[in-house]
């Protein structure tokens, strides 16, 4: 049958990832870092995707292919949102902890490295590990923060995450859709306030628009913040 469906041009695709989360069909994965059409059963043909690429890979056209499948996009977002819940198994690291810190008379920045104070308030730290469930959830200030930030600023436990439950992730890598899962914890648990802790490399996007997505989804409108970081650790924003 002949109907609109999107086309990719990979030379195009910087691997921001954004296409990728605004796909409400899961009709587009990054695979080796670019975008692709995993089904074309998956598309819909409305476009979602178009005024998220800010390179102008993605173009829609109307040619040959198969039906959208409604029912098969249906199973495979059932199987995408499963990926994304906490294996129920023994793993340590899907276990729900909290951790007590107490204030130091000197600034952690100004302690020798040994005696450095961690302000990771809780575990797991994962997007994907945590349960909306978790009783550390309850009532806090989230700070959904790159992989990366961490080793980019020195000071990241004393400038962003003191007092705060710490989420981290990678859109690149993880190739997932976090507005799910964050979208299930703004509703399930009465939080504070987000901020978001960023690079300020392309595919980082992906964060902030998981976040924006959570918001609208859960019908949450909370203050949040984006804090933006150059691969050297500068503050820039």
């Amino acid at each position: 049958m002949k109907r609109k469906i999107i086309t990719i041009n990979e030379e195009k695709c910087n691997g921001c990832g954004l296409c990728a989360l605004a796909c409400h069909e899961g009709a587009i994965q990054m695979i080796d870092g670019k975008a692709k059409l995993v089904s074309e059963s998956y598309c819909d043909g409305l476009g979602d995707c178009l005024p998220e690429c800010p390179t102008g890979a993605i173009t829609l056209e109307e040619r040959e292919t198969v039906a959208y499948d409604q029912a098969a996009v249906e199973r495979h977002m059932a199987e995408k949102k499963k990926a994304l819940e906490p294996m129920a198994c023994g793993c340590p690291s899907t276990h729900a902890q909290t951790f007590d810190r107490q204030a130091k008379a000197e600034p952690a920045a100004q302690m020798p490295v040994a005696e450095a104070v961690s302000e990771l308030r809780q575990w797991p730290v994962q997007i994907k590990l945590v349960s909306p469930n978790a009783p550390f959830l309850q009532g806090a200030d989230l700070l959904v923060a790159a992989t990366c930030s961490a080793f980019s600023n020195a000071n990241v436990h004393r400038l962003f995450m003191k007092d705060k439950v710490t989420l981290i992730g990678c859109p690149k890598l993880d190739m997932v859709d976090y507005s799910e899962k964050l979208a299930e914890i703004l509703a399930e648990n009465d939080i504070q306030s987000i901020t978001v802790l960023r690079m300020s490399v392309p595919c980082c996007g992906g964060l902030t628009e998981a976040v924006k997505q959570a918001l609208i989804k859960s019908g949450k409108m909370i203050p949040w913040r984006i804090i933006v970081l150059d691969t050297d650790g500068t503050v820039l924003s």
